[in-house]
C-alpha cells in the first residue's frame, strides 16, 4: 500500500565530530590509544619521515620529497625544504601554522627546527635531512 498525500519529514543530520585518537606508537611497539596535541605529533613524525611517492599504500599526497635535495645546493635546500614541510604539514586540517624555520649545518646534515601551531596547542619539531 503505497501513502497517498503530503508527508512532512524534518531530518537533521548529525554534526559530525572529528576525532583524533589514533593508536599510541613508541620505538618499540604499540600499545593503547592517544588524542589531542600527542596524536598530532605522531602524524607530524610520520608524515615526516615518509618519503613521498615511495610506498603504494600512501596517496601522491602523503609525505615529504626529501631524498631530490640531496646533493643540492645549501641555499635552495633551505628554502625548498621550508617549502615542502609546510605543504605537508598543512595538508592536516588540525594544523594552523608552520613557521619560525631556523637551520643548522654540521657537515653533510641540515638539521631543520620549525614551530607548529595546531587546534591543541603549539610545538616545536625538528628533522634532520642529509644535504
Amino acid at each position: 500500500m503505497i501513502p497517498r498525500g503530503k508527508i512532512d519529514v524534518d531530518i537533521k543530520a548529525a554534526e559530525e565530530v572529528k576525532t583524533t585518537r589514533t593508536y599510541k606508537m613508541s620505538q618499540t611497539n604499540v600499545q593503547g590509544f592517544t588524542d589531542g596535541l600527542e596524536a598530532l605529533k605522531q602524524a607530524i613524525y610520520k608524515v615526516l619521515n615518509t618519503e613521498k611517492y615511495e610506498y603504494p599504500i600512501y596517496s601522491f599526497y602523503y609525505g615529504i620529497e626529501l631524498e631530490s635535495l640531496m646533493g643540492r645546493d645549501r641555499n635552495y635546500v633551505k628554502i625548498e625544504l621550508k617549502r615542502r614541510i609546510r605543504e605537508c604539514l598543512l595538508r592536516d586540517e588540525r594544523i594552523t601554522e608552520v613557521d619560525n624555520f631556523q637551520f643548522e649545518e654540521a657537515g653533510d646534515v641540515l638539521n631543520c627546527t620549525f614551530d607548529v601551531q595546531s587546534i591543541y596547542g603549539s610545538l616545536t619539531v625538528s628533522r634532520e635531512v642529509n644535504i
